[in-house]
């Protein structure tokens, strides 16, 4: 049963001026608070290692931020502006990436309204000769609203992946009120980003350091990594007092059989790091529940966990997911999610979760609250009296799950 849940009452007083408008000089310098079963304990990120639980497992998500912000020129010389969401043709992220000539997405379009047919030339105000050489242009193939799909081309035979890393820029949160700057291409990306897909930070993971990483490793704490390419609707606020009525955007994820072995082989603790790991997480039980039943994987609906009861246990959902990966002689998982975690969500393979402070009246802000048991507001009224900046380049927490909102295999 889908459970009754109003946004305004995940609402916090959240003033301006703590939101963190750019990154500290050093990424494990932040703040870190530590919520453990009602208790709050106050360090700084490059002390985590020293907190992480013994004989656990610590799950990065390592998906790479793309430059999808493009700016384009009409002949009338109105500006178009364009956030590039996810691949249409072709729909895979690493063919449409290595296109050499055109590709179409689905994208944002700003000022909408004032583009017709009429294909657009990329804005270049300082007459770039590389950015010239690939004459990159914009053709509208559909439109539905403030998205449509789009049709670029290009000259000089380049990858997309290059096209868009000397046309684009990175899409940093409009919260920041601010333009991209060149400290962002940097600091708004994880050092362990690997395949392209995201227009939005796992956020979470921008505090980690080659040395907090190499001090975790030592101590003998397993590190494995998830893809979920993180979609604009990170970013789109909760318009109805009714959360039942909000629809989340599917989300592709991947992960590797080898991990869901060791997780079935060990019995490890799960460190989830950032709230799009834990999605992914949490997810595959639900992907596993649809092998055994239907004998293949589908996307994640948003109320699936809600909606009845499930008899099977987490072992057997992982189990099943192996299985099916054997059978089709897979090394990894494929598939997407739309899994919204509120209050009530039954937890079945996070156990700790690092993560940042989030929005009020956001998803992520229920998701903490159903991690916690309901006790969120412990949690941000320490950080709004004790100086912690918000918000994505803000400082960071390290939450134990509460007791009792875990499922019992």
């Amino acid at each position: 049963m889908i459970p009754e849940i109003h946004i305004e009452d995940y609402a916090y007083p959240l003033p301006e001026e703590r939101i963190a408008k750019y990154p500290l000089p050093q990424r494990d310098a932040s703040k870190l608070l530590r919520y453990r079963y009602g208790q709050i304990d106050e360090f700084v990120f490059r002390d985590l290692p020293d907190l992480l639980p013994e004989k656990s497992i610590i799950v990065f998500n390592d998906t790479k931020v793309v430059p999808a912000r493009l700016h384009f020129v009409k002949p009338t010389g109105a500006h178009i502006e364009i956030f590039c969401l996810q691949p249409e043709s072709p729909s895979e992220y690493n063919l449409s990436f290595a296109q050499t000539a055109s590709c179409r997405w689905k994208c944002v379009i700003g000022n909408a309204k004032k583009w017709k047919e009429d294909a657009l030339d990329l804005y270049n105000p300082e007459k770039d000769e590389l950015i010239a050489k690939m004459g990159l242009q914009a053709s509208l193939i559909s439109r539905d609203g403030e998205t449509g799909t789009v049709e670029f081309s290009w000259k000089d035979g380049s990858a997309f992946s290059r096209v868009l890393e000397i046309c684009g820029t990175i899409p940093i949160p409009p919260y920041l009120n601010r333009d991209t700057e060149a400290i962002d291409k940097e600091r708004y990306q994880t050092l362990y980003a690997k395949f392209r897909g995201s227009v939005a930070a796992p956020t979470a993971g921008l505090h980690f350091t080659e040395n907090v990483l190499e001090r975790i490793k030592d101590k003998g704490i397993d590190m494995e990594t998830v893809c979920l390419h993180v979609g604009a609707g990170t970013f789109l606020p909760v318009k109805t007092s009714n959360v039942a009525e909000h629809p989340m955007h599917r989300e592709p994820f991947a992960v590797r059989k080898a991990f869901l072995k060791d997780v079935l082989d060990s019995g490890k603790k799960i460190i989830a790091v950032g709230t799009t790991s834990m999605r992914t997480l949490e997810s595959l039980y639900y992907v596993g529940v649809d092998i055994i039943e239907k004998g293949k994987p589908e996307d994640v609906r948003q109320w699936a966990p809600y909606d009845r009861t499930y008899s099977y246990t987490t072992r057997e959902a992982l189990q099943a997911i192996v299985g099916w990966l054997d059978k089709e002689g897979l090394d990894e998982l494929k598939v997407g999610t739309r899994i919204i975690i509120v209050p009530g969500f039954k937890f079945r393979m996070v156990d700790y979760l690092v993560t940042n402070f989030h929005q009020p009246e956001s998803t992520l802000m229920l998701l903490v609250a159903a991690f916690v048991g309901g006790d969120w507001k412990t949690i941000y009224r320490y950080a709004l009296d004790h100086g912690f900046r918000f918000l994505s380049y803000g400082d960071s927490n390290f939450i134990y799950r509460a007791e009792g909102v875990g499922a019992e295999d």
